[in-house]
């Protein structure tokens, strides 16, 4: 299981908790996490990637187990921290301006 913490603005819209888990299959990717949570929270879906390129919504950030993983790519592996559920992938809106 892949624990998954949700900014409260989704976690409302998806009607959950912000901490999720979500079975993922193999191989363990952004994609593959994001595809898992749409499908499991259809409410979510185009909420945190475009529908048509697929690539993170601009004010979005996506970090696990100390790392900015927001300019990975989608197929880029999961930080083994994360598949194995010790570290939640967390998707965290961000804040523009100064």
């Amino acid at each position: 299981m892949i624990r998954v913490l949700l900014p409260a603005p989704l976690a409302q819209l998806a009607g959950t908790t912000a901490e999720l888990q979500l079975e993922v299959t193999a191989p363990f990717t952004q994609r593959r996490l994001l595809d898992a949570l749409e499908a499991r929270h259809p409410a979510l879906a185009g909420t945190t990637r475009d529908h048509a390129s697929g690539k993170r919504r601009a004010y979005l950030r996506f970090f696990a187990a100390g790392q900015d993983l927001s300019q990975d790519a989608p197929d880029a592996a999961l930080p083994e921290a994360v598949v194995r559920g010790i570290e939640p992938f967390m998707i965290v809106g961000a804040v523009s301006g100064g």
